[in-house]
């Protein structure tokens, strides 16, 4: 089957090229790279499990398809025009002479990469606590695709979610969950996706954004940092900003468009910076809050994982304990941190001690109360720190690689680490959070 997810990012950025020649003129050179993507998007289909994806792939396909049937067209009857001097042709000129089709390749082409296609393995009880807020995005995502049925007459699911929180309480990690769970397009967008340097084409990108959304129904729009393409609109912004917040407004509201299928999720760490009629648009707005003692307990087990150490449940409700105040991005680098200390140690160390193996020491030393006794029946030895042996002088860059064991680790690893470190988010941003869930959002802890 080979690796498909590497298959379609070279065809991603194939396509890229071949409108950049396409646009260029450079018409037989453009004809070329768009056969080579097409060849490749046909591969993708052909293994691709999800229906709605791969019908978003087939739709791609077929653009591209037409358009290289057509400048195939233009070369065999030599009627591609010259290239033309000045600032040469634009895509907005090539889309008038073939009936807008250039262009829109061009602008789908540039969101392509918005899709994801490879799920990011994050599943809901990964997220630890938020239950809140999981149920208004399964509300929203999972229920109405899995059973249609409960979403009929005036009961609709919602089509505006926005997440607000201080950083890093894990809005973008809820984000993975609703691509893992859900089966659904999901387009991961970012202000960078959407904002380009030629006049008018920001907001056709939002347009055609919503399109591809559209037709691939359900699909759900991720925007993260939403509050840099949506702040309030006011007298000194320029046109283009104002146009393209319009175009958001409009797209987002949907009048005829059938938006029945299409989920709008948004995040933000500074909602109050959103423009108040986006705000209304989004009809759902979580806030993500510090994770509480049972959240932090969780994630200090999950950020450890399957590594050694002596750490007992009991040792995991302290940490939890001492981490108040503390976000998951703030206690992911915490244990990052410990995590590094058995590292420290044997850097640090001036003596190791060898155990297991048939090791025969040459002297007699003192009886280290830290380190078992050596074991014959081991069938190799290994070197490990230990400052109260002294049983052999060296340093860590005379160990044999394959002879060091590393030291397990212990909660006073943890301990110092905790008290050392300082909370990312201060008493006056929370403040500022609870006056604005209080004014316009909801809980979603």
């Amino acid at each position: 089957m080979g690796d498909t997810s590497k298959v379609l990012d070279d065809a991603l950025k194939i396509v890229q090229e071949a409108i950049a020649l396409d646009t260029e003129k450079k018409y037989p050179e453009a004809l070329t790279k768009y056969r080579m993507a097409i060849e490749r998007f046909i591969h993708v289909i052909r293994y691709e499990k999800t229906p709605k994806r791969k019908e978003v792939l087939e739709a791609k396909a077929v653009e591209y398809m037409e358009r290289a049937e057509a400048l195939k067209k233009m070369i065999d009857g030599a009627s591609v025009p010259a290239p033309s001097g000045g600032d040469g042709g634009t895509a907005a000129a090539e889309g008038k002479s073939e009936g807008g089709d250039a262009e829109k390749t061009k602008l789908r082409g540039a969101l392509a990469g918005a899709i994801v296609s490879e799920k990011p393995n994050v599943k809901w009880d990964d997220v630890a606590g938020l239950e809140g807020a999981k149920d208004a995005l399964k509300e929203a995502v999972i229920l109405p695709v899995k059973f249609p049925q409960l979403f009929t007459g005036k009961r609709r699911p919602w089509k505006g979610i926005l997440m607000y929180g201080p950083p890093g309480t894990g809005k973008t990690y809820l984000a993975k969950a609703v691509a893992t769970e859900a089966d659904s397009t999901f387009f991961n967008v970012s202000s960078s996706d959407l904002v380009s340097k030629w006049q008018g084409e920001s907001e056709r990108l939002v347009r055609n954004l919503f399109e591809m959304a559209r037709e691939s129904k359900p699909a759900i729009i991720f925007i993260d940092e939403i509050d840099s393409l949506c702040s309030s609109r006011s007298d000194g912004e320029n046109d283009s900003t104002r146009r393209i917040k319009t175009e958001f407004l409009v797209q987002m509201q949907g009048v005829g468009k059938g938006d029945l299928g299409v989920l709008v999720l948004g995040a933000t760490n500074i909602p109050w910076g959103i423009d108040s009629a986006m705000r209304r648009r989004f009809e759902k707005r979580i806030y993500i809050p510090l994770p509480d003692d049972a959240a932090r307990k969780v994630m200090f087990k999950v950020h450890l994982g399957d590594t050694e150490s002596t750490l007992t449940d009991t040792d995991f409700d302290e940490l939890a304990r001492m981490s108040a105040g503390f976000s998951g991005s703030d206690i992911s680098v915490m244990v990052r941190e410990g995590l590094m200390e058995p590292v420290r140690k044997c850097q640090e160390a001036k003596f190791f001690r060898k155990e297991g193996g048939m090791y025969v020491p040459v002297n007699t030393y003192p009886a280290c109360p830290r380190c078992p006794p050596n074991l014959s029946s081991a069938p190799a030895p290994k070197f490990k720190p230990c400052d109260a042996c002294h049983a052999e002088r060296r340093s860590l860059m005379e160990v044999p690689s394959d002879l060091l064991k590393v030291p397990v680790l212990t909660m006073d690893d943890f301990r110092d680490i905790v008290h050392k470190s300082k909370p990312s988010v201060g008493p006056g941003d929370l403040e500022e959070f609870v006056k604005w869930t209080a004014e316009f959002g909801e809980e979603g802890s």
